[in-house]
């Protein structure tokens, strides 16, 4: 599947700062545990192919404790208690499609073999050390990653939850695609207000709909 996004990738690999990232990873890898496995870096792209793709869901970085990280943003694999943030995901879900979720699990495979890319800003974290990859050649590569997404011209919902994914709004130009916001599903920011209610959805499957593509089927059971 990966091949499928050759154009980007080729773009990607003539950037000087291809080559600076590759060579951190190199020495990351080898010097510290680094997540999610070096295999699974680019996981998002090889599970959604761009001619398939309805749904960006852009998360910040891996999750840093061992087990959890597969290379799909809010995703853990079968076998992983599922984080707060999902959990929250999930029960949004539930009472908005009046659908029945497994909360005890937390692989999102599904959602992305249907089209939805779970993408994380910056791919890869040390081990225990949250954001310790938030660099500029990530910075850079995202930047190329929206470019291309927003070229494509399937209609394409972009989840953009919390403030460090709505900084991501203005890659979003192409009149076929739509922007939905909602703070970010944490536990700290949903119990506030501004997540559980908000339909999302339902609402993302009325876009695709409406504009002729497939409805997500939410569930993963």
């Amino acid at each position: 599947m990966i091949q499928d996004w050759k154009e980007l990738f080729d773009k990607v690999k003539a950037e000087p700062y291809s080559r600076s990232l590759h060579d951190f990873l190199d020495e990351e890898y080898s010097k510290g545990v680094v997540y999610p496995p070096r295999d699974h870096v680019y996981q998002a792209f090889k599970l959604t192919s761009p001619r398939d793709l309805k749904v960006v869901i852009i998360g910040q970085d891996p999750y840093h404790n061992p087990g959890q990280a597969m290379g799909l943003s809010f995703s853990v694999p079968k076998g992983i208690e599922p984080p707060p943030s999902l959990i929250n995901i999930y029960k949004e879900i539930q009472n908005d499609l009046n659908i029945s979720m497994d909360f005890s699990n937390g692989d999102l495979t599904c959602w992305a073999k249907q089209g939805v890319l779970l993408l994380n800003a910056y791919l890869t974290v040390r081990a225990g050390e949250p954001l310790s990859h938030a660099r500029e050649e990530y910075s850079r590569f995202i930047a190329d990653v929206m470019d291309y997404i927003d070229g494509l011209n399937q209609p394409i919902v972009f989840l953009l939850w919390g403030g460090f994914a709505k900084r991501y709004s203005p890659y979003v130009k192409n009149p076929k695609h739509y922007i939905l916001s909602a703070v970010h599903p944490s536990p700290l920011s949903a119990n506030r207000g501004g997540w559980f209610g908000q339909h999302l959805f339902s609402k993302t499957n009325q876009i695709l709909v409406s504009n002729g593509s497939e409805a997500i089927d939410w569930s993963n059971r």
